[in-house]
């Protein structure tokens, strides 16, 4: 599902415009981006739990010459899917 189909889906359900319903998805992905880059962590109790996980710096190689080449330590957004959704995809 595209984000214009999870428009209008809502816009459908929620009996509001596509130009609304749009506003409003942005408005959550904004607050979520905006939680993660502060390193809090999204709950949405049902659904699953955006957090920020650290990797640490590794070793990698490249797969066309089979050299190691560093990988640096980043910051990396994470989702756990909920009991609900784990239950309704089974």
């Amino acid at each position: 599902m595209t984000k214009a189909e999870l428009v209008a889906k809502v816009a459908k359900d929620a009996k509001i415009t596509k130009a609304a319903a749009g506003k409003s998805l942005d408005a959550v992905i904004e607050g979520i981006t905006k939680a993660l880059k502060k390193g809090d962590r999204v709950t949405l109790v049902g659904f699953g739990t955006f957090s920020v996980s650290k990797r640490k710096a590794r070793t990698g190689r490249n797969p066309q010459t089979g050299k190691p080449i560093k990988i640096a330590a980043r910051k990396v957004a994470k989702f756990k899917a909920g009991s609900a959704l784990r239950k309704s995809v089974k």
